[in-house]
């Protein structure tokens, strides 16, 4: 018997967000839920909590079922609780008197370190604080378990965390994700649903064989659309001949053929659907000017150090060239963006770093970190672009318009932007700048999957060369022919990424 049931589901809100959804969650269910930016994965979740209504149809729960909803954000009400406090006060008055060794139990499980359960949660980082919120909703014991974009803000270490977590669940808890992590969702799910204005598809397959059998459904229905209409317009065509044998012989019996034939037409033509093309949610393209020079960057032992001067690590003798794609890896806090920063300052003033970091001097920067903050949540998209570029503002609309950033937003405040948004905004700008070396930290956050297969293309096709930090293992694998690993306070270079993520589990 299904826990959770969706009949002719529809929400709204505007336009169609989801139409006609029919779907249903047994026990054991792993679903991964996908879809672009703003395309309903948080309103379907919120719908299957009972935080919100749908327009249309109808969800059925068991009885008595409790959902577990973890959503994306800390409420500001928390930011100044502790983390174990946290936790805890998502019990019952009584069970938080009497019961609090529940809070502990699921700390443990998550690995929270004891120093940390005492910090307020504005004191820590995203990821920790997303654990708190999943910390939250587990101690409750709910009975299906809903995750928001669970790995926003997790570096690999814990997202192998969850991964093993939710993979020793007791089988029967059912679990949705809504995810753009490629790789997460392949480890963690068993089924996938690809949420759609009209038409859902849904798989009983991990996320990459789903994808596989998504494509080759859709190229059929093309194919099949493309077939229905060819032959739509062979009848029109046979009906236009014997419309004008019919004038010309006064033939009643023709005259009533030529109408059967446009009739069949019609009706081929009504019944065929194209084969799906999702609305985009954003052009992304980017720009590589070129440059002559064969060696870019030079590092020649370099020693990155904390801002008050302890030593992370050294470079040793290092160089990127022409068309490396080089990703930096190591844990968290040992020094990445460290090293990025330090790049960035040389290439953009030479005096402001070591001689031991050399830039060529025709290198051109295009530089992205994971929180925008070269995107001032005060000005407007249609400011940046026209200020920064001196573009015409006819020109800098028709940019954003492609970018996804519609003529109402663009002189709407940054700051109002959904993360996507902002996203390919500054991928716009980073376009704009037409640059000849990127460094990026984090490029995919906020990006839907649509997003980072287009970025991932993008930086193949201009043959760019890189530096970039992720987190984003399909990302990485996609992208680098390079790799350096931070290690025992020395940068290495390492022929794959596989050691390292694995690493990342102990």
């Amino acid at each position: 018997m299904a826990l959770i049931t969706l009949r002719n589901f529809g929400v709204t809100l505007g336009a169609p967000l989801i139409s006609d959804l029919n779907f249903t969650v047994d026990a054991g269910d792993r679903v991964g839920i996908v879809a672009a930016n703003g395309r309903g994965k948080s309103t379907l979740l919120n719908c299957i909590a009972g935080r919100l209504d749908p327009t249309v149809g109808e969800i059925t729960r068991s009885r008595g079922l409790r959902a577990g909803y973890v959503e994306q954000n800390v409420p500001a009400s928390l930011l100044e609780t502790p983390f174990r406090d946290a936790v805890c006060q998502a019990l019952s008055a009584a069970q938080a008197e009497s019961e609090g060794w529940r809070a502990d139990v699921v700390l443990d499980q998550l690995d929270v370190p004891v120093a940390l359960r005492k910090r307020p949660l504005a004191e820590l980082s995203g990821g920790w604080q997303r654990l708190a919120l999943l910390a939250r909703v587990w101690v409750t014991e709910p009975d299906v378990l809903l995750l928001d974009e669970p790995t926003n803000h997790l570096d690999l270490a814990k997202i192998a965390r969850l991964e093993d977590w939710l993979n020793a669940l007791a089988r029967d808890v059912p679990v949705l994700i809504s995810s753009h992590d490629r790789a997460f969702l392949d480890a963690t799910t068993n089924r996938t649903l690809f949420l759609r204005s009209e038409h859902s598809q849904v798989f009983s397959l991990p996320y990459g064989r789903a994808r596989e059998a998504l494509d080759h459904a859709d190229a059929s229905d093309q194919r099949r659309y493309q077939r229905d209409m060819k032959a739509a317009q062979q009848l029109r065509r046979q009906a236009a001949k014997l419309n004008n044998i019919a004038v010309n012989s006064g033939s009643d019996l023709l005259t009533v053929k030529t109408k059967q034939l446009k009739q069949r037409a019609d009706r081929l033509e009504d019944e065929a659907r194209p084969g799906f093309l999702e609305r985009s949610a954003g052009a992304i393209r980017l720009a590589n000017r070129g440059i002559n020079a064969k060696v870019v960057i030079t590092l020649d032992d370099v020693s990155v150090t904390t801002p008050d001067g302890a030593l992370l690590f050294k470079t040793g003798k290092q160089w990127i060239c022409q068309g490396h794609r080089i990703v930096l890896l190591g844990r968290n806090g040992v020094g990445k963006s460290r090293l990025v920063e330090m790049i960035r300052q040389a290439i953009v003033d030479q005096n402001a770093v070591p001689e031991a970091i050399r830039a060529t001097p025709s290198l051109v920067l295009g530089y992205g970190d994971q929180t925008l903050s070269s995107l001032a949540d005060g000005e407007t998209p249609l400011g940046v672009t026209t200020r920064l570029f001196e573009l015409a503002e006819q020109r800098a609309r028709t940019l954003l318009a492609g970018a996804g950033i519609g003529v109402d937003m663009q002189n709407q405040p940054i700051g109002r932007l959904s993360g996507g948004q902002k996203a390919r905004l500054a991928m716009l700008v980073l376009r704009l700048r037409a640059p000849n070396f990127y460094l990026l930290d984090e490029p995919t956050n906020h990006l839907d999957i649509n997003g980072q297969e287009t970025l991932e293309s993008e930086l193949l096709a201009q043959e760019a060369s890189c530096l970039l930090v992720s987190h984003d293992r399909s990302f990485v694998r996609a992208i680098g022919n390079r790799f350096w690993l931070i290690d025992k306070r020395r940068l290495v270079e390492i022929d794959g990424p596989e050691n390292f993520f694995a690493s990342a589990r102990l």
